[in-house]
């Protein structure tokens, strides 16, 4: 398989000052199509995030000329080889965020943010006294793999992590706050307002999770399960010294690192999910998406009304059995 690594999968960003966004995305997308990559690209007037994947010549190129931009000379860009590309199409966007906290009283990340540790230094101050390691980001990712003893706040989206901290202020206030997300991005932009929000000893992951699980020292220790990325690869290893998976099975609980979507366009919930249990529920995450119109699972199987009611009988059987044990 590595012999056949003739692709490479890009993870960048950068806070800097972009006078024309919209115009910036425009001609932008132009030129990764014109170099032949896939990927997501947001651009705001306070910098640019982005993933993209293509040979190496190409994604070469690609660094090449950003690097000759003087907003992006610094830009540092993660690297991950890969056998064909991540993405099945470019998109390149304007937004008013690059990551959407919406806060009136955001500090710009460009003016203020935690002190940056580089893998070394968090992996000593994980173990530290009195310190709370903070995961920014969603639950699912959270589900699938995380740092040791870290706090998951249990968030569906970005923006709902600065609820979560004005209730938990008191619990972080006198403590070493560790915070951490996939390249550095989330923590960048919240932290500066984590700061004026009273919670003074702040610090945060120099390149995220992706770069310590790289770094040639710690190689990812104290790191468990997967990392999930937001491309058709969905997770990549991270601890090079052990694996313990964390992930469990949406229907069973059991243990599992494979993620689907529920089948119900209208739900779409993420969950880890054997392919077995994927079978047996439909991909249904509840009695309700599976018995849906528009259910994609009954549709790309073409299943018969006799074949999914066979299946539900099954379910519900089981689940009988289940409760009166349960019971007991």
């Amino acid at each position: 398989m590595e012999g056949n690594q003739n692709y490479q999968v890009l993870l960048y960003y950068k806070f800097v000052p972009v006078e024309d966004p919209d115009g910036f995305a425009t001609e932008h997308l132009q030129f990764c199509k014109d170099l032949g990559l896939k990927g997501r690209v947001l651009v705001a007037h306070e910098g640019i995030n982005g993933t993209v994947s293509g040979t190496i010549e190409q994604t070469q190129k690609y660094m090449d000329a950003m690097h000759q931009d003087p907003r992006f000379a610094d830009m540092t860009f993660k690297v991950d080889l890969a056998d064909g590309h991540a993405f099945k199409k470019m998109h390149v966007r304007h937004r008013p965020e690059l990551v959407s906290l919406r806060l009136d009283d955001a500090v710009s990340p460009i003016e203020k943010t935690a002190k940056f540790l580089s893998p070394k230094e968090f992996f000593e101050a994980m173990q530290a006294e009195d310190t709370i390691i903070l995961d920014a980001r969603n639950d699912y990712e959270y589900e699938l793999g995380h740092f040791r003893g870290a706090v998951n706040p249990e968030i569906k989206s970005f923006r709902e992590l600065p609820d979560w901290i004005r209730q938990h202020k008191d619990e972080l206030k006198d403590k070493k706050v560790l915070t951490y997300c996939t390249g550095g991005i989330r923590c960048e932009k919240f932290t500066g307002w984590l700061m004026d929000e009273g919670i003074e000893d702040v610090n945060q992951l120099h390149g995220g999770i992706v770069t310590y699980g790289k770094d040639p020292e710690v190689q990812g220790e104290l790191w468990d399960g997967k990392c999930y990325v937001f491309d058709e690869r969905i997770s990549v290893p991270v601890n090079r010294k052990e694996h313990v998976v964390v992930g469990v099975d949406y229907f069973d609980g059991k243990p599992c690192e494979r993620y689907v979507n529920c089948a119900n366009p209208e739900c779409n919930r993420q969950m880890l999910c054997s392919e077995e249990n994927e079978h047996k529920y439909m991909r249904g995450c509840s009695h309700e998406c599976r018995i849906s119109p528009r259910n994609m699972y009954v549709k790309e199987h073409n299943l018969s009304p006799e074949e999914v009611q066979r299946r539900l009988d099954i379910i519900a059987k089981e689940e009988a059995e289940k409760n009166k044990q349960e019971a007991m």
